[in-house]
């Protein structure tokens, strides 16, 4: 019987996580090629790995057998690949960094500083959402994550590293630019343009005015943080994003930020990994680089002062 370790990978990466859809995701492959080496797989082991009912999948006897030496087989490799690297040293080595979306407007600065100082660091780079960051996290390979919002799993270590304000945006042109105190009430009034439910913006913004007693409402519903700006830019309401997301827009007045009260709402960038990992050495110097160095290498743009 002759079995690569890529098969065991796809099998693993698809009987942890559900589905040849997702594994594929983890995996930055296509849904075919997941399915093809499963197939292979199954013809190698001589009897079914999954029970398909509907579209999710199921372990057999024989599959759950081979789940459990095949994460024991991937544990002992990656052991052995991190102690490769520690042998190496720094100064060679990958880096597997997964970043919420927002996070791509400043993190390619701090992976160029990084890779200023370690020019041979290979840098894998997914930009993706909440769900998909706390699924691939849950694969040993990923070394790291960025995101705007702790995770609330117990398995996650969670560690702040630079503030991400959150603002109210409006149209230069819009009736409420350049007025000072302005009142939740006020802008409340106002149609505003959001992300998509579930978004750690989104999620913010509606407990800051529920706290103070003020009904927010969703106008329209935004994919990006890119579509938003457009959106406001275009008159169409008022937004609330990271300031982080205004460098371009502030310095060519495309943008305003509003002077509301409780704004700018105080967040932080984390830097997440599995509790327990254990780090290259390449991935244990960007973690103490990101939180030692990201202050001074990020610029933050300036808003009016919290309300």
């Amino acid at each position: 019987m002759h079995i690569t370790l890529r098969q065991l990978q796809v099998f693993e990466a698809a009987a942890r996580l559900g589905g040849y859809t997702r594994a594929a995701e983890s995996l930055y492959m296509t849904q075919p090629a997941v399915s093809m080496q499963i197939r292979q797989l199954e013809e190698q082991a001589g009897m079914p790995l999954f029970d398909q009912i509907g579209k999710k999948i199921h372990l057999t006897d024989a599959g759950r057998a081979l789940y459990r030496h095949a994460q024991s087989i991937l544990e002992k490799v990656t052991e052995a690949r991190l102690e490769l690297e520690e042998m190496r040293g720094v100064r060679r080595g990958q880096l597997d960094i997964t970043i919420a979306s927002t996070a791509n407007y400043f993190a390619p600065r701090l992976i160029a500083a990084f890779c200023q100082r370690h020019p041979e660091v290979k840098v894998t780079l997914n930009v993706s959402n909440r769900e998909h960051i706390l699924a691939r996290l849950a694969d040993s390979e990923k070394d790291l994550a960025i995101m705007g919002r702790p995770p609330e799993e117990s398995n996650l270590v969670a560690h702040p590293f630079l503030a991400n304000p959150l603002v109210v945006i409006a149209a230069p042109t819009h009736p409420l630019a350049g007025k000072r105190h302005l009142s939740l009430a006020r802008v409340a009034a106002e149609p505003f343009i959001t992300r998509e439910p579930g978004s750690g913006t989104r999620m913010a913004a509606e407990r800051h005015f529920s706290e103070q007693g003020v009904t927010f409402e969703a106008a329209m519903e935004m994919s990006s943080n890119e579509a938003i700006k457009q959106a406001v830019q275009a008159g169409l309401g008022l937004g609330v994003v990271s300031i982080h997301t205004l460098e371009m827009e502030l310095a060519l007045d495309r943008l305003a930020v509003l002077d509301v009260a409780g704004f700018p709402l105080q967040r932080y960038w984390y830097a997440v990994h599995r509790q327990g990992k254990r780090f290259s050495a390449v991935a244990q110097s960007f973690l103490d680089f990101v939180m030692d160095e990201a202050e001074r290498i990020v610029v933050t743009p300036v808003g009016p002062p919290p309300g």
